[in-house]
């Protein structure tokens, strides 16, 4: 019987890929530095999930994640801008100032509130995070918050979920199920912490890492349905 889901939060109940448009055009008109093209934000977008992937494999620090793809996206679009620093830290604030649910997300989690625990696992920044959950209202359903900024490990790591055990009480693999769309994080992570996975899969996004998925989903309200199969 599935007790305890552990919820992802960017890119499976909120839509991160609208929050970081918002946020970088915010910034750009902050500090005057004209258009940015959707061209322009798909570069960034690329260039900032490199960087986090690097920061999951241990070979970056979030410093240097958070400093280094501003870094190299300026130069990559030409602009000659000095304050990096500045437009990463208003930019972490300005990803709170709007919030886009993915379709179903704030339903479902609302449809399990006193039936199950139920807490956000999210890396990122605690401006960031907190923000962003406060904005949603997700910080008034959930049982518990766990941003990596405060614990001080990022997920996949064994740590990062060592770290929530220690809140929460020991998981035992079949009743603790990571909701996520990463599989680099979330489905890694939940392999190293020996828990349950489902996979938040819309656009249908092949598993080439070949990690161990319970399930699969393409839309959040599936989980309702899969709690009921498994929890009768």
């Amino acid at each position: 019987m599935i007790k305890t889901l552990l919820w992802d939060i960017d890119g499976t109940l909120l839509d991160f890929s609208k929050s970081e448009k918002y946020g970088i055009r915010k910034c750009f008109d902050i500090f005057s530095l004209g258009e940015c093209t959707d061209e322009m934000l798909s570069r960034y977008s690329i260039i900032n999930r490199k960087y986090w992937e690097m920061l999951e494999r241990n070979e970056l620090t979030k410093p240097e994640v958070l400093r280094g793809r501003f870094e190299e996206f300026f130069k990559t679009e030409g602009i000659v801008f000095d304050r990096i620093d500045d437009f990463n830290l208003e930019y972490q604030y300005r990803l709170g100032d709007e919030v886009f649910f993915c379709d179903n997300g704030f339903e479902t989690v609302s449809a399990l509130k006193g039936k199950i625990k139920q807490y956000a696992v999210t890396n990122g920044t605690y401006v960031a995070q907190s923000r962003k959950l406060s904005q949603s209202g997700l910080d008034k359903i959930f049982d518990g918050v766990f941003i990596s900024d405060k614990i001080g490990y990022e997920k996949p790591s064994v740590e990062f979920f060592n770290a929530v055990q220690s809140e929460i009480g020991k998981f035992k693999a079949d009743e603790v199920m990571i909701i996520g769309d990463s599989l680099t994080s979330d489905i890694r992570g939940g392999n190293n912490a020996g828990i349950l996975c489902c996979w938040y899969n819309p656009h249908g996004v092949e598993n080439k890492n070949l990690l161990k998925i319970d399930f699969e989903i393409t839309n959040i309200s599936q989980v309702i349905k899969i709690l009921e199969n498994q929890n009768k």
